[in-house]
């Protein structure tokens, strides 16, 4: 039993870490948007952070996401001091996306059901960005007043809601043919995933 155990912490480990480096890559592929803050952008990462909870639950899943996103920050001299706070933030795009997909609709993979649980991470995550880039961002680095502050975040909201538009489209597709190969693999039981009708 304790074997059995021991052989799917080791596969989890090993399917958190190739969500990460997904979420990571996901994250490079990107177009710079110019901002008041410094620069926004539009990228897959989102995407990817959804699809961690999707397929992994809300703990190995914010675990995913946080860390392939934190990786990314790290390898950029502009977000590098960024890095913990991302960790958290986009952490809890893949805890809120897993949560709701397998706490609320029981990990039965549809499109509506994970797109209603990618609109929840994105909106969680908006929430957290948007006040990250007032109160760290705007305040803090920048040292500007509040309502300079406040103008800069709602420059940055269109690109926020359209990055989450993204994940809500794009990620339960991924999600739901994933779910299906690893149903078709038996690698939901192996995971202790729940196999429900696809």
């Amino acid at each position: 039993m304790n074997q059995s155990k021991g052989k799917q912490a080791v596969l989890m480990l090993c399917l958190t870490a190739m969500m990460a480096a997904l979420v990571a890559v996901g994250s490079k592929a990107e177009i710079q948007i110019p901002s008041i803050l410094g620069s926004d952008r539009f990228h897959l990462g989102n995407v990817m952070c959804a699809l961690s909870g999707l397929l992994l639950g809300p703990w190995w899943g914010a675990l995913a996401s946080g860390l392939g996103s934190a990786i990314f920050d790290l390898f950029d001299p502009i977000r590098i001091t960024e890095a913990p706070i991302t960790f958290v933030t986009k952490g809890v795009y893949g805890l809120v996306a897993g949560a709701v997909f397998f706490k609320l609709f029981k990990g039965r993979s549809n499109y509506v059901n994970e797109a209603v649980a990618s609109g929840a991470a994105a909106v969680s995550y908006i929430v957290l960005y948007l006040s990250k880039s007032f109160f760290y961002n705007g305040l803090l680095i920048k040292g500007l007043t509040a309502d300079a502050a406040w103008l800069a975040v709602l420059g940055r909201i269109p690109n926020s809601v359209f990055n989450g538009i993204v994940a809500v489209v794009f990620a339960p597709i991924l999600g739901v043919a994933l779910h299906k190969a690893l149903k078709a693999a038996h690698l939901e039981e192996k995971l202790s995933l729940p196999s429900k009708p696809v």
